[in-house]
């Protein structure tokens, strides 16, 4: 059922996504961390699925071009810095840039999406710890670093080919339920992803790159109380479209579930809109 909600939310944008951005060349390329590869808690594990949001919006993106083909080079764990260097995952070309431009040198591509950063500052918060600050701020700070690295190599090598970024969802509002430790995590945590994605969209509105508001699209700053469920709505939709509220072994998570990544998909596509 979930799925199918999902589905229908991307139905709702479809109309938005133009030929253009797959007209031009066959390949839609996907990076970043583990959400470009729809990385979900399968039994306790992680396992990268047909699920996420580049799979998603693929199917969007095909309708106005059938012929068009995905490839993801996401990592699960991947930071900016590995990005850059590798170590994280294997790539014959020795990190997840150098085999993404090794591809866009091969391969003609129409779309790049990029989500990368999060790694960078997930460990800073934690329920039992709360918020390390001063690895908070290594963190934003080695973020913004290497992303002008990352965007500055991605366009020289594809000068032409639309670039489109997101921001992120807080999945640490589902703490909320917790009681008021986890209220407060709640709420000093969205503080931090807001000013997060606020120092992200400058960059790349800086370098020119698109954004996808999928804060926004996660109501991640509404805490209006949902009736029926006395939650705000945001915390509602931590829960219900992550792993957040989700039993052991699959959870509590903080990956998107298939109705989630739908819903990040969707983001995308208006933001592709604007080319």
């Amino acid at each position: 059922m979930r799925r199918l909600i999902g589905m229908f939310v991307l139905g709702v944008v479809t109309l938005a996504v133009p030929a253009s951005a797959a007209d031009t060349a066959p390949y839609y390329l996907a990076l970043g961390d583990s959400l470009a590869i729809g990385v979900q808690p399968v039994n306790g594990t992680y396992q990268p699925t047909k699920q996420g949001y580049a799979d998603d919006l693929y199917a969007l993106l095909r309708f106005k071009k059938p012929s068009l083909k995905l490839a993801k080079l996401g990592c699960l764990g991947e930071s900016t810095t590995t990005m850059i260097a590798g170590g994280k995952c294997s790539y014959s070309a020795g990190s997840q840039l150098n085999e993404a431009v090794a591809f866009l040198q091969t391969h003609r591509v129409a779309l790049i999406t990029l989500d990368i950063g999060a790694d960078n500052v997930l460990g800073c918060i934690t329920l039992a710890g709360g918020v390390d600050l001063p690895c908070l701020q290594e963190g934003v700070s080695t973020t913004l670093t290497d992303l002008v690295t990352i965007i500055q190599t991605l366009r020289f090598a594809a000068p032409t080919v639309p670039i489109v970024a997101m921001n992120y969802f807080d999945s640490y509002l589902g703490a909320w339920i917790l009681g008021p430790e986890g209220q407060s995590l709640a709420v000093e945590s969205l503080q931090l992803t807001t000013a997060f994605n606020d120092a992200l969209e400058n960059l790349y509105t800086t370098f020119g790159v698109k954004v996808a508001d999928v804060e926004s699209a996660f109501h991640t700053t509404d805490f209006t109380t949902v009736p029926f469920l006395n939650l705000p709505l945001n915390v509602a939709v931590a829960l219900n479209w992550t792993w957040a509220g989700a039993p052991p072994p699959n959870g509590p998570d903080i990956h998107p579930n298939a109705i989630g990544y739908a819903v990040i998909a969707g983001a995308f596509a208006k933001a592709i809109a604007g080319f």
